[in-house]
């Protein structure tokens, strides 16, 4: 089974579903899977760089880890090929997926009822995470020097397709 459409979790819950514990045995929520994202801070953290370049969601929303590391991606290879070294930049994930995302599969064939327990459990599994983020909160931010900031913008603008609500490139 792929991925679910980013649509389906795009808004943000009532209540955010997030109880996890120290002790496996003492999880609220069992068998919930980790954040994809692998790595939050790149580049060199203790550089004095003149230019900070931020990804900003202009509507608060839920953004799958998978999501936030598409994004990641995409925005450190573009820094990587276009200025060479990583020592050029830092690059930071800000929001961190606490809330699990739930599925229950139904069944869409006929004599279904066979098989699954249709509503009778409706309350699902999990499958995901999800970091919940307000209105004009940061997601990605780029530490640059300010010859470099045309690139900064343009490796955001690529991560910006990778988000499942509309953001913008804004400088600091």
């Amino acid at each position: 089974m792929g991925d679910r459409p980013a649509s389906i979790y795009r808004e943000k819950p009532n209540q955010p579903y997030t109880r996890q514990s120290q002790k496996k045995s003492d999880n609220f929520i069992k068998g919930a899977p980790a954040p994809r994202v692998t790595q939050y801070r790149q580049g060199v953290e203790e550089g004095d760089f003149d230019t900070a370049v931020k990804l900003v969601v202009e509507k608060g929303c839920g953004i799958r880890s998978e999501a936030l590391e598409a994004g990641r991606i995409a925005a450190n290879s573009y820094l990587n090929k276009e200025l060479d070294v990583e020592e050029d930049y830092f690059l930071e994930i800000r929001p961190y997926p606490h809330h699990v995302l739930r599925y229950h599969p139904l069944a869409g064939i006929a004599q279904a009822d066979r098989y699954y327990e249709g509503m009778r459990k409706p309350f699902g599994r999990p499958i995901g995470r999800a970091a919940l983020v307000d209105d004009h909160q940061t997601i990605i931010r780029v530490e640059v020097d300010q010859g470099d900031v045309p690139e900064a913008r343009k490796a955001l603008e690529r991560a910006t397709h990778k988000m499942p609500v509309s953001c913008r490139v804004k400088m600091e």
